[in-house]
């Protein structure tokens, strides 16, 4: 069943309460149903494949056997979104490993579950890494992984891809891995605060990236309109100390949509060719990914993620998952990732504009009667997935 009546006035009101109440009288298990004809599904997966060292990930994965790929593509088969953003997947130039997964996993049957094609793919480029030459963390050395760009022990570690079954516009894509952190206005520059010295000097902190990964506007084909997915993964706002250093950019790259969001005025915003400003004021969009930052608890910095969340120019469906509340013991949970026990956190997101009319959203995260439960357990995210339909 669909749910058009209330999703149109849901997306004038603002409130998903009632929205979420409608959902589970009718639908109480939260049944992943096929979408209309006229509706795309989008989600966003944090799939932990990393590794060790490069190429450890890809070396994994061929064949086709891997139990955590497995898995993770059996969820993937499970909701069938159209279009697919892959949080922490190894980025390599030629693309190698996001097309391993795709070829030997996702189009290939799981558990009984049909195969998935997705002749469209981009494997975002990431800082995660990166050499920067510099002593961030001020240890005297140059060469650790707090020293890459963004924090990794090999290139390409935790990047980010987009599986599509629609075409993506390759040549209007838009980058700001290069962007640095004190070009974006009132940046948050941590400091101690016994001493107020900044946590970075002064050369440190005029070279320093504001992305531990990317933060990357990908405009996508669908039919005769173009859909921006606007994909990041903040870095964690932990593992650090009273400067809170990763707490502060966690912040502002949270913060950064906010300010895309305005539009062509923000010309403080420079993309990697160049091109200042933001997102048109007209455009479709969706925001994506990992962002490390839940709106009511944890060690984040929440008012970068609460003003995102009240953004006029968007709508926040706040989706949720049967094994959520049992995992947290809250009615209508929308945690999207488990920690451990009393650590269950929202931190993953796909929020459409409100050009997009909001038909349906969910947590894969199966009561744990469920036989589906078992594949949960390949990361510590769940997938978290919205449908839409474009508006004439």
């Amino acid at each position: 069943m669909r749910f058009q009546v209330i999703a149109i006035i849901l997306l004038i009101s603002g409130c998903s309460t009632l929205r979420h109440q409608e959902l589970f009288a009718q639908n109480p298990t939260h049944v992943i149903k096929e979408p209309a004809a006229s509706a795309i599904r989008i989600a966003t997966f944090n799939a932990s494949l990393y590794g060790k060292q490069s190429g450890q990930v890809l070396a994994r994965l061929r064949g086709g056997t891997n139990r955590q790929a497995i898995d993770l593509a059996s969820i993937v088969q499970s909701v069938r979104p159209d279009i697919l953003l892959v949080n922490e997947i190894d980025y390599d130039t030629k693309g190698l490993t996001v097309d391993v997964f795709g070829d030997e996993y996702l189009e290939i049957n799981q558990n009984g579950l049909n195969a998935l094609s997705y002749p469209h793919r981009y494997a975002i480029p990431s800082n995660t890494g990166q050499p920067s030459m510099l002593d961030l963390d001020g240890n005297g050395k140059s060469t650790d992984a707090n020293d890459a760009w963004g924090y990794g022990v090999y290139p390409g570690q935790y990047a980010m891809a987009i599986y599509s079954r629609f075409p993506i516009v390759e040549s209007k894509i838009r980058s700001f891995q290069n962007y640095r952190w004190s070009q974006l206005p009132n940046a948050l520059r941590p400091t101690f605060p016994a001493t107020k010295k900044s946590y970075y000097t002064d050369e440190v902190w005029g070279q320093l990236r504001l992305s531990s990964k990317n933060h990357a506007d990908i405009p996508i084909q669908v039919g005769t309109k173009i859909v921006h997915l606007l994909a990041s993964h903040p870095t964690p706002p932990v593992f650090d100390g009273d400067d809170d250093h990763n707490g502060c950019r966690n912040h502002d790259e949270i913060r950064f949509w906010t300010d895309y969001l305005a539009g062509p005025s923000a010309t403080y915003l420079v993309d990697d060719d160049g091109k200042t400003g933001g997102l048109p004021d007209k455009a479709l969009f969706v925001i994506a990914g990992d962002l490390n930052s839940d709106p009511e608890s944890g060690d984040s910095r929440r008012s970068a993620i609460q003003d995102l969340l009240k953004n006029n120019k968007l709508h926040d469906s706040k989706p949720v998952s049967v094994g959520a509340s049992e995992s947290t013991g809250k009615d209508e949970s929308c945690a999207t990732a488990f920690f451990g026990k009393n650590r269950q956190m929202r931190i993953d997101y796909v929020l459409p504009s409100r050009g997009l009319v909001l038909q349906d959203s969910g947590v894969f995260w199966p009561s744990r009667k469920d036989r589906k439960s078992q594949w949960v357990d390949a990361t510590d995210h769940r997938m978290v997935w919205i449908e839409v339909e474009l508006s004439p």
